[in-house]
């Protein structure tokens, strides 16, 4: 029998395959948005399972802010107040820019005469967008940019890690552990919420959205004390198993949360492909388009509501468009996607990680100073 090393070290620090992963997950869900414009008198299960991408993202989400913080959030060596100026510098400018972004496009269609949603501009939920509660139950309806609850449920995970990191930091030594308990506390939240409900909680947005972040992101976090304490052999073959897992559960419309347990599987694997055998996940490309994932997330919407609307203008039809009409409004969102990432979020991003550095360095050249005058005041011992 083959064993497993012991071993986190040689796992490589940017995990490069995770990154690529991103995009994936965010194509899932650019296609179960767009196919509805599609002229097709069909929609494949795997496509209609698109918005567990989401899912994908918020098990992401735990296991990578647990690579990056469990260890200084264990030990005490932990800043809350930098770790969410760094989530928010993440994610709150492009959430605004799409924001206004699609205000400006709602009053714009209206000036025009073009018919759009009673709830895109729906004012009583502004507040909560502002504030990244839009997935609290704190918006009356799914108005302006509709793929922000997700970012609303993100940051209600951020504000509670430490209450995850807790819990992660008293069962690193059991990993297994951690992860069926995660795993069963997942299903169970699952199986109690449908019948209470009446939706699947892998359906929530607006309502119930920032509930649906947590089963995944505490997967995440347990996952990651696996790949902490071990990198698994075969781990390209797991993760090929793993997604393939995905698809075939998903095209024979299977319980989301057993494609959900594939998608941590394929997340746990992935983090112990070495760079140098990542193939596609680890090239350059795909790297570069999990770096945009976020960007292309966000964009969709707005695209989509510009792209098919001139398309079926221009076209004379109605809202569901020729497939080549169609392949090109979906290969704009990639492209808009990108300029979004480098002139918005990345930029952004830099900004405001700049700004705390340098208050950073004051609150610590003040303190320096504060430690030098009082030592000032008392005569060396040195001094006979």
């Amino acid at each position: 029998m083959t064993s497993i090393p012991t071993l986190g070290q040689e796992a490589p620090a940017d995990l490069r395959a995770l990154t690529t992963l991103r995009f994936f997950a965010a194509l899932w869900v650019v296609l179960f948005a767009a196919w509805p414009h599609l002229d097709v008198g069909f929609t494949p299960n795997v496509v209609a399972k698109g918005y567990l991408g989401v899912e994908t993202f918020f098990i992401l989400s735990g296991f990578i802010l647990s690579h990056v913080y469990l260890e200084g959030a264990g030990t005490r060596n932990f800043s809350y107040g930098g770790f969410l100026w760094a989530r928010l510098a993440r994610v709150y400018p492009l959430h605004l820019a799409t924001l206004f972004g699609m205000i400006a496009l709602g009053l714009g269609a209206t000036v025009a005469g073009i018919a759009v949603s009673d709830s895109l501009l729906d004012w009583r939920s502004l507040f909560a967008h502002l504030t990244l509660t839009q997935a609290w139950g704190l918006a009356p309806s799914a108005a302006f940019n509709h793929p922000s609850w997700s970012i609303s449920a993100e940051w209600f995970a951020y504000l509670s890690f430490p209450a995850f990191a807790f819990v992660a930091w008293r069962l690193r030594e059991r990993p297994v552990l951690a992860t069926v308990l995660a795993a069963g506390l997942a299903l169970a939240i699952y199986a109690i919420f449908q019948p209470l409900a009446g939706f699947s909680l892998t359906e929530a947005t607006f309502l119930w959205g920032a509930l649906r972040i947590v089963p995944c992101f505490m997967l995440g976090c347990a996952l990651y004390l696996v790949h902490r304490r071990w990198t698994l052999p075969y781990a390209g073959w797991i993760a090929a198993v793993c997604a393939a897992g995905m698809v075939v559960a998903a095209s024979l419309n299977a319980w989301d949360p057993v494609i959900v347990l594939f998608a941590g599987g394929l997340i746990l694997a992935l983090g112990s492909v070495q760079n140098s055998k990542g193939g596609l996940m680890a090239s350059a490309a795909g790297v570069y388009l999990g770096e945009i994932s976020y960007s292309i997330y966000m964009v969709n919407a707005p695209v989509l509501l510009v792209g098919v609307n001139v398309a079926a203008r221009a076209t004379g039809v109605e809202d569901r468009l020729h497939v080549i009409v169609w392949l090109g409004v979906v290969a704009l969102i990639p492209v808009v996607a990108a300029g979004t990432y480098h002139l918005i979020e990345r930029p952004a991003r830099k900004a405001l990680r700049a700004m705390a550095d340098r208050r950073s360095a004051r609150v610590d050249a003040a303190k320096a100073h504060k430690e030098n005058a009082e030592r000032g005041l008392h005569p060396s011992e040195t001094i006979g």
